[in-house]
């Protein structure tokens, strides 16, 4: 266990020293954010890069259904830093820097946060299924993420699952955090609304891109390793051509190697070494 996890004030001391190392770090920072917000609809981007939609109100495990009702709302609060914002060529996008510090005095509320290692209430708990969307659509894109921490362990058996696992973000104000740049020459734009049922995502450009992306898995499987169940995959992507689909070559993005919480079923699960 580390250190900072011991004691409560151990643990807010730590927080506060790495807040404050990353506040440094932006004032210092030379990078241009992306900021700029235009919902005009004629000056929208028209060409279509990736769409998804996430479904909003899931029960997971055991925990108790207002925690989601709560998550709902805090994305709500989140959605107008982001939605209609423009990433222009050679901007930062960072959603820790556009969504600020997720407090109660802001209207946030207590939702499902994954730390120090379990599935917890907290302030603005949820919102990382807004970094998952996005990170997400630009995985499917040119964009370049230069920042993505995710979850040491995985909290609960997959439902209804639609996407890999292990494509998610972890976020913590304001350390913790999704960034990507626009190394292209391309000007991006994103639109983020929210139904009954789902949170809906749509990446749009000002021109038709060069490459289709498929982003895919491969190497699933659980297995123990002493006491400790894991669970192992590998999310690679491949670049197609975007007019004929021509297969380009694959990119691989990330292997995860993480604890579970959960048991799964016995025969899924591989005797480690």
């Amino acid at each position: 266990m580390l250190l900072s996890h011991r004691h409560p004030l151990l643990y807010k001391f730590a927080v506060f020293c790495h807040r404050m190392r990353r506040r440094l770090l932006w004032f210092m920072d030379r990078r241009e954010f992306a900021s700029e917000i235009n919902l005009d609809p004629e000056a929208r981007l028209t060409f279509n890069v990736k769409r998804h939609s996430s479904r909003l109100l899931k029960k997971l495990g055991d925990t108790e259904m207002w925690l989601q009702h709560n998550k709902v709302e805090n994305l709500k609060l989140c959605l107008p830093y982001m939605n209609g914002l423009l990433i222009r060529p050679g901007e930062t996008f960072s959603f820790c820097n556009l969504i600020g510090q997720p407090t109660a005095k802001r209207g946030f509320k207590v939702g499902m946060e994954l730390t120090m290692g379990k599935a917890r209430p907290g302030v603005g708990g949820g919102i990382c299924q807004l970094a998952n969307m996005l990170h997400w659509l630009v995985i499917h894109s040119p964009l370049t993420v230069t920042e993505r921490s995710t979850h040491s362990f995985d909290p609960f058996p997959d439902q209804k699952r639609s996407i890999p696992f292990g494509t998610g973000c972890a976020i913590f104000y304001n350390y913790v955090d999704f960034c990507f740049v626009n190394e292209t020459d391309y000007t991006f734009q994103l639109f983020l609304t929210i139904d009954d049922n789902d949170l809906k995502g749509h990446l749009v450009s000002d021109e038709m891109i060069a490459h289709n992306y498929k982003v895919f898995e491969q190497n699933h499987y659980f297995v123990r390793e002493g006491d400790t169940v894991y669970r192992h995959n590998e999310i690679w992507r491949k670049v197609l051509t975007r007019v004929v689909g021509k297969h380009l070559y694959d990119e691989h993005i990330k292997t995860n190697h993480v604890r579970v919480l959960y048991e799964p079923d016995e025969d899924l699960i591989r005797e480690g070494d």
